[in-house]
């Protein structure tokens, strides 16, 4: 008993003593409150609270594996359908059965009839000779004749250039050859005297051959003063611009007073200065680019169905007249010109038309 209190200790197994009422001596030196030991109590009480517990521990651990199952269903799910749209999607090859339990063997396709459309492609009506007219030389236009839309017949005069310079150089040749026809007579008249003389053995061999050499000489004068006044006739002409062909004016680029320069190369394939296009609108074509992948189902002179798309119910006949040697890469395509057979005044050139080909 110490300070007034029982106290009953024993020994442990470590050798500490160990009491069996609070408030006596743990151990040796060490003394041990009852608060003390309620306050570790209270601690125990909250970290018990703080621990979680086992069901909880296995909640969460199902938790992920419960995500991850829904995922590879949703996955399955949308896999089965994508397959069931995908074989929904496939066409039937036909194919027949050579017997009841036979291979299955490919069905050819029909061939076409004679007279069946095989392929239908749209185009622009053209006509198949474009002409553009220029001067041969630079000149200023007088006066011009004719207007855009206007028929002319071949030889017809379409415009008439400024020919005052022209007319001047043929009287210059014109005496050229006055000149060189009065040396050629002088020249004969001297020839003829020298072989007289000759003959008589008054005059030498070699006077004689002067007056020939002299008479040759004046012959090519006259011939060469022959070609320029040639030369300045047809200048002349030139001034006067006619119609090539029997046709249609479908530009009219020039005015009177205006200086014009001849073209370098026109026709639609580069610069040009041309002042007037004309055309046959009586021999018309439709120019197609055809496509690589159709080219096989077009031939020379196959039988072809023309129709403008203003006028859908006027239909052509024609056939193919050309077919271009060399595609175009850029586009991929071939260019294919159908001759149209009876144009009338519904075909315009430039607009668009329906080719249909006929299988044969």
């Amino acid at each position: 008993m110490k300070n007034g209190r029982r106290c009953e200790q024993a020994t442990g197994r470590d050798g500490r003593l160990q009491v069996a009422d609070a408030g006596t001596w743990l151990g040796v030196g060490t003394k041990i409150s009852k608060g003390h030991l309620n306050m570790n109590e209270s601690k125990r009480e909250a970290m018990a609270k703080l621990t979680i517990p086992e069901a909880q521990k296995s909640r969460r651990r199902v938790g992920p594996v419960m995500v991850l199952v829904l995922v590879a269903v949703v996955l399955l799910v949308g896999l089965g359908i994508y397959a069931a749209t995908g074989r929904a999607d496939r066409k039937p090859v036909p194919a027949a059965t050579a017997g009841a339990e036979g291979p299955a063997v490919a069905v050819p396709a029909t061939p076409p009839k004679p007279g069946d459309v095989i392929l239908t492609v749209s185009g622009y009506v053209i006509p198949r000779e474009r002409i553009e007219i220029s001067p041969k030389f630079q000149g200023t236009v007088r006066t011009i004749t004719i207007k855009k839309g206007d028929r002319v017949k071949r030889g017809d005069v379409l415009v008439e250039l400024e020919d005052e310079e022209q007319r001047a150089r043929l009287q210059e040749a014109q005496g050229q050859l006055a000149l060189a026809e009065a040396a050629l007579t002088n020249a004969l008249a001297n020839f003829e005297r020298q072989q007289m003389l000759a003959s008589r053995q008054i005059d030498s061999v070699q006077a004689l051959d002067g007056a020939r050499r002299d008479h040759d000489s004046a012959v090519a004068q006259l011939t060469s003063a022959r070609g320029q006044l040639a030369l300045a006739q047809t200048y002349l002409d030139w001034c006067t611009i006619r119609a090539p062909i029997d046709g249609t004016i479908l530009e009219k680029l020039v005015s009177p007073n205006e200086l014009v320069t001849p073209q370098s190369f026109g026709g639609g394939r580069g610069p040009s200065t041309a002042f007037l296009a004309m055309a046959d609108l009586g021999d018309l074509q439709v120019e197609i680019d055809l496509s690589e992948e159709d080219t096989p189902r077009v031939h020379l002179n196959q039988r072809c169905r023309i129709s403008p798309e203003t006028y859908p119910d006027n239909v052509y006949q024609g056939h193919v007249a050309e077919i271009a040697p060399e595609a175009n890469r850029s586009k991929g395509t071939l260019q294919v010109k159908v001759q149209v057979e009876s144009p009338d005044a519904f075909l315009t050139p430039e607009l668009t038309a329906k080719v249909d080909f006929i299988a044969e």
